[in-house]
């Protein structure tokens, strides 16, 4: 054996290996045995791995080499998410670095494009799974834009429309105006920021509001039932001195009114507040939209029109002031802001037609499984998050303004008005007139509709019988973030589309961290590039780093030196391995063993010992623990006391010594499975280590 393990010599050649021999497939055993199965979550086909990236692989990794030492059909599905608007935002940006846009291109032409970029990413990020050893079968590796996917997409959103669970409705939605596409309201996220807050004239009434370019709009106003200050106002029509002449509006009372905040009457403008839609639904207001898609406002601003909202605002505030309907300003409002999750630009609510998911049947069968224990959440508390979820969940727009992702199977015809949905085909007619004239809805899918029907739809369009012997799966490991996006609608459509759920358990890991505990983002530079790791270190090592120090739903705090003292450890082990082998004519072919020595009886007992742990600690996803108790008996136990004692007595010790240095390979192994395959050749032995049995205490 070489003086030093070279990990970057290596680690390619035995993954090839791996691969080729077919070992990541699932074995059907001897006797009869309960499959183990993860679909693994497709990381984004637009972008290199991340440090998170390096986390879900070396756990779910960990998991299936474990499960399939220990004989199991194990199968690890991978993957790859064409992510929607991530992906064409990434590509608007690369766009944007040579100058152009993509109002440039037609819809076909920015398709290929954003096609071409995908795979090349795609292929990229596929190598870098292979980097860093994950074990996947790349005999079924899915996309979520092949054909065969897509066509089950479509089946379910057919079956979802024919259950009247799918509907078209012109509803208020959250709209970026620089990304061009309207979200679910899970992809909003909200900052607290300070603007100014405008005291303003409005009949009899002085009002507060954040929005005084939206006037416009208003078709009401409205204060609290129980304020007695307004309630002789109450159903009665008021005359307005506006920026465009006088107008009349009637004052209504709702609940929704907050008395304490400004004057306790507020302008009501259905078409550009989600609280004002609700309310403007239960008093029958009419929804006068003033700001359109492309974020400026309409005809119906008269003179204002064509103006941003932010220049509208600050000139409707001065033509205010000037025609003395400004009472005052307080400019240290502090309020929390709807903006785009991706590009963080303000969110604007506009009235759309959009294809909405009727959430809450599908929501009652999914509570009423997790109820029953058919679905369980390792960690407690993502259970009452996930229910916190379902909870709180509206119906859900699926469809998007973007090219990039799964168009809509829906036509529309122009004639009698009517939709006709189909399983993906084109239709030549409407399917109520029987009219030719009849158009494709050009949005698409919400890649998190998609997606969330991962794990029936990999499994239905892979190898024959994969569905029925792998469905429900075993596992489901993903990032907390996105238990609202995909967890939990994985398990309502997969109970809607095939009556199981689509996995018995969920595994929720934590962030990665710096070493102080703080994000990593490149913003703050403490990006911790993992490839990078692995080049330097070897991925045994980065895969120990990202597991050491924390159980899998905790955040973990890691730096450079956490990965290179695993390096360190996968050195140790070589060298180990070394002293054990480096006295070749001593090498026993009998491990058969009955010692009377004090000492081999002790590390016989101390190894069992910790199969037991490790085993225990696997079986209830704990890796950490795991780690941490083969780290401890490696390198204190067996190196530094146990191999100290057989200097003496090599050719006694022998037998003892190879028999640990087997059973701590193969428990290492699903940890660090380069160095261990690597000192299992060195062996000599004629079976791989990845295929070879789970030792028993």
């Amino acid at each position: 054996m070489e003086k030093v393990f070279n990990s970057s010599a290596v680690e390619a050649k035995i993954y090839e290996k791996w691969e080729r021999s077919g070992a990541f497939q699932p074995k059907k055993p001897k006797s009869p045995k309960q499959p183990f199965c993860i679909i693994m979550p497709p990381p984004n086909a637009n972008e290199d791995l991340h440090i998170g990236h390096a986390r879900f692989v070396a756990v779910e990794d960990i998991l299936t080499r474990y499960h399939r030492m220990k004989g199991e059909p194990t199968l690890w599905l991978p993957g790859a998410d064409h992510a929607g608007i991530e992906t064409q935002y990434v590509f608007e940006k690369k766009l944007k670095d040579e100058g152009k846009s993509r109002f440039d291109f037609d819809r076909e032409t920015l398709y290929q494009m954003i096609w071409d970029y995908s795979m090349e990413k795609k292929s990229r990020m596929e190598s870098q799974l292979r980097a860093l050893g994950a074990s996947c079968d790349w005999t079924r590796n899915k996309f979520t834009l092949d054909p065969a996917i897509i066509k089950i997409v479509y089946r379910t959103f057919k079956k979802l429309f024919e259950d009247e669970l799918v509907y078209r409705g012109n509803r208020l939605v959250n709209y970026c105006t620089h990304c061009g596409t309207a979200y679910s309201n899970l992809e909003v996220d909200h900052v607290e920021r300070t603007d100014p807050l405008y005291f303003m004239k409005y009949g009899p009434f002085t009002l507060a509001t954040v929005r005084p370019e939206t006037k416009f709009g208003d078709t009401a106003v409205a204060v609290n039932p129980k304020d007695k200050r307004y309630v002789e106002w109450v159903g009665k029509e008021i005359e307005v001195k506006g920026l465009l002449g006088k107008f009349k509006i009637k004052v209504i009372a709702d609940g929704a009114v907050d008395p304490e905040f400004g004057t306790g009457v507020v302008k009501v403008t259905p078409a550009h507040d989600s609280v004002d839609w609700e309310m403007g639904r239960r008093h029958n207001l009419e929804v006068k939209q003033v700001i359109g898609l492309d974020g400026r406002l309409n005809e119906k601003a008269g003179r204002y029109q064509g103006l941003t909202v932010k220049e509208a605002r600050r000139m409707v505030a001065e033509d205010l002031q000037k025609a003395g309907l400004l009472e005052k300003v307080d400019e240290n409002y502090r309020h929390s802001v709807a903006v785009c999750y991706r590009c963080k630009s303000v969110i604007e609510p506009l009235p759309m037609e959009q294809w909405f998911l009727k959430v809450v049947p599908l929501v009652k069968k999914a509570l009423v499984a997790m109820g029953k224990g058919e679905v369980k959440f390792t960690a407690k508390r993502f259970d009452k998050i996930a229910r916190h979820w379902y909870a709180n969940l509206y119906d859900w727009n699926i469809s998007r303004q973007i090219v990039w992702g799964i168009r809509i199977p829906a036509w529309k015809c122009g004639k009698c008005g009517e939709w006709t949905i189909t399983a993906g085909e084109t239709p030549d007619r409407c399917s109520k007139c029987k009219s030719k004239e009849i158009t494709q809805d050009s949005d698409t899918f919400d890649t998190w509709f998609s997606s969330g029907q991962w794990p029936f739809a990999t499994l239905q369009t892979s190898q024959k019988g994969d569905f029925e012997f792998f469905y429900p799966t075993s596992l489901m490991e993903t990032a907390y973030d996105i238990i609202p996006f995909w967890v939990i609608r994985m398990i309502m459509l997969g109970l809607y589309e095939t009556g199981k759920v689509p996995f018995r358990e969920v595994l929720i890991h934590g962030l990665v961290r710096d070493k102080e505990g703080q994000k990593i983002s490149k913003s703050k530079g403490n990006v911790i590039d993992p490839l990078v790791m692995v080049e330097r270190y070897g991925a045994d090592a980065l895969r120990m780093g990202v597991v050491w120090g924390a159980k899998v739903e905790s955040d973990i705090a890691l730096s450079e030196e956490n990965i290179r003292g695993q390096r360190n450890f996968a050195n140790k082990i070589w060298n180990v391995a070394r002293f054990v082998l480096m006295e070749t004519n001593l090498k026993s072919k009998i491990l058969n063993l009955k010692s009377k020595n004090k000492d081999d009886q002790w590390i016989l007992k101390e190894i069992k010992t910790t199969i037991e742990k490790v085993t225990k600690a696997l079986d209830t996803y704990r890796p950490n623990e795991a780690v941490e108790e083969l780290y401890e008996f490696v390198w204190h136990r067996f190196a530094d006391i146990y191999l100290e004692k057989t200097k003496s007595r090599r050719a006694e010790a022998q037998p003892t010594l190879e028999l640990v240095l087997k059973e701590s390979l193969k428990l290492l192994h699903p940890f660090m499975p380069f160095v261990t395959e690597a000192i299992w050749e060195e062996l000599g032995e004629k079976e791989m280590l990845i295929t070879s049995p789970w030792p028993k205490a």
